[in-house]
């Protein structure tokens, strides 16, 4: 096997761990169309590997827009800002939900540029957030 292999039982504890929800955009995986996948929080191009403490359940949208970068400017002071890494931050430290549920704001550099890098708030999963709403499925 190479070394890209993630076993089965790693992979369910990941998925536990993230309540099976992408720990970036927050989508639940059993209610969305994306493909989900295990990321590496610290790319493995940049020598990050296949252990507990940097793997990360995440959608397919929101892997593919994070790619191997792990920093990204900040919209607001347009400085660069380590992209949210959630074995290392907090979520609730970084992001909050606009008063309706449907849009991530970003609190911290890091929050904002995370929001921008990742687009966090695409519109299929704002459209996704709106509906859950209404029959109190969202927030998670």
């Amino acid at each position: 096997m190479s070394s890209s292999y993630i076993s089965e039982a790693l992979r369910q504890i990941i998925i536990a761990r993230a309540q099976n929800r992408c720990e970036y955009c927050k989508c639940s995986a059993d209610v969305t169309t994306e493909m989900f996948s295990v990321e590496h929080t610290y790319p493995r191009s940049l020598g990050g590997g296949n252990t507990l403490d940097n793997l990360a359940w995440s959608c397919l949208g929101c892997n593919s827009f994070k790619g191997a970068r792990i920093k990204a400017i900040d919209p607001l002071t347009q400085q660069l800002a380590p992209i949210f890494n959630p074995r290392q931050h907090n979520w609730e430290e970084h992001f909050s939900w606009s008063a309706d549920y449907c849009e991530i704001i970003g609190q911290t550099p890091t929050g904002r540029a995370s929001v921008q890098a990742l687009k966090l708030n695409r519109k299929g999963v704002m459209n996704l957030r709106r509906l859950l709403a209404q029959v109190g499925e969202h927030p998670p």
